[in-house]
């Protein structure tokens, strides 16, 4: 294996342990300023309550979905196998990390393949970086479809990692084009997704001119590459990594909060993943009640995932019941409902929501 292959790969492992064991969490998303009002005569039986939500033509048994974490290391097998039997069990969707690794080197597809053969039947989305579709088109593309045997790809965007990663990729031209080509060639939908900065009302009305069947927020608020990166850099000794990492830190306010981020590309378009910073089955009540389809969450998995499948199952009963809670509480007998819901939006949510798209908290 070359050294650069070789450090693709032990990249991804550095970065899944620094996420399960450091303070990597930046700013706030904004769910803490939205408030449901409580419907005290909720006329629903919370016992019969039907979270079902539908995305790009598929069914899901729950809104949750499960966000790309990890792959492309053979310390991650476990967790991703772990990650895609929750997925099978619960009806829900599911996204791999970054699968460059995989295809720079294939002795490591197993990382990511074993998601299909533990979750035969659900949804999953494959996952490419925008310069590595640059760099290499359709056929990459089609290849990592074909690993895991997905029902959609989400080409990231990660551009403030790539800034503050001494290897980072720092180059986005021809970006754009690569995405418009892929979207009018490719069979498989083709998701655009941010991680960790959020999606602006005027990028998201590009990717839908470009054909892009839906976007995932990836907003502000929750997990942060900048912070990540900067305890690499720490980590790594050298003067001119550390150097990057503190930059890095300066960087960790850089975003659009996810909220924010769900409201504009929502004026432009739909379907929508909300996803960044959302931490509990309540977030996901007022991602759906803002007119998410579904809502990502990755970070609060990641822990029980690495540990074991029944402390992952737990975690996820208790985010299913937190929404099946909110639900009854507005007298939202199903999904549908959640979206006429009545609503506050406060503080800086709302200053930032109300300058671009007022009609957007206007419950």
């Amino acid at each position: 294996m070359s050294d650069k292959k070789r450090f693709t790969s032990s990249r991804k492992l550095d970065h899944l342990r620094i996420c399960a064991e450091e303070v990597v969490e930046s700013g706030d998303a904004g769910f803490q300023d939205i408030r449901f009002v409580h419907n005290a005569l909720p006329e629903c039986d919370m016992g019969a309550i039907d979270v079902r939500s539908r995305f790009l033509g598929h069914t899901f048994s729950s809104p949750l979905f499960i966000s790309a974490m990890t792959g492309g290391h053979p310390g991650t097998k476990e967790t991703n196998a772990r990650l895609a039997r929750a997925a099978e069990r619960y009806g829900i969707g599911m996204g791999v990390g970054s699968q460059r690794a995989a295809l720079e080197n294939p002795i490591l597809a197993d990382t990511f393949s074993v998601v299909r053969d533990e979750a035969p039947h659900a949804f999953l989305v494959a996952n490419l970086g925008v310069v590595q579709l640059r760099d290499h088109g359709i056929e990459w593309a089609e290849r990592a479809v074909e690993m895991i045997g997905a029902d959609a790809i989400a080409i990231h965007l990660n551009f403030l990692q790539e800034a503050i990663q001494p290897e980072g990729d720092q180059n986005a031209i021809g970006c754009f084009a690569a995405i418009e080509t892929l979207a009018r060639d490719f069979k498989k939908p083709v998701i655009v997704k941010e991680t960790g900065c959020g999606i602006s009302a005027a990028t998201a009305r590009r990717c839908w001119g470009a054909g892009v069947r839906a976007i995932d927020t990836g907003g502000w608020g929750g997990t942060s590459w900048a912070a990540v990166e900067s305890v690499r850099a720490e980590e790594s000794g050298t003067r001119g990594a550390r150097k990057l990492g503190s930059i890095g830190q300066g960087f960790a306010a850089w975003g659009i909060p996810t909220l924010v981020s769900l409201a504009e590309v929502l004026a432009t378009g739909s379907p929508v993943i909300a996803s960044g910073g959302v931490r509990s089955g309540l977030d996901i009540a007022k991602g759906l009640a803002f007119g998410a389809d579904l809502c990502g969450m990755a970070l609060p998995l990641l822990k029980p995932a690495m540990k074991d499948d029944t402390d992952l199952a737990d975690a996820i009963d208790t985010i299913h019941r937190e929404l099946t809670i909110a639900m009854f509480l507005t007298g939202s007998a199903c999904v549908a409902d959640l979206r006429k819901a009545s609503l506050h939006v406060t503080g800086k949510t709302r200053q930032m929501i109300e300058k671009d798209n007022p009609a957007r908290i206007k419950r």
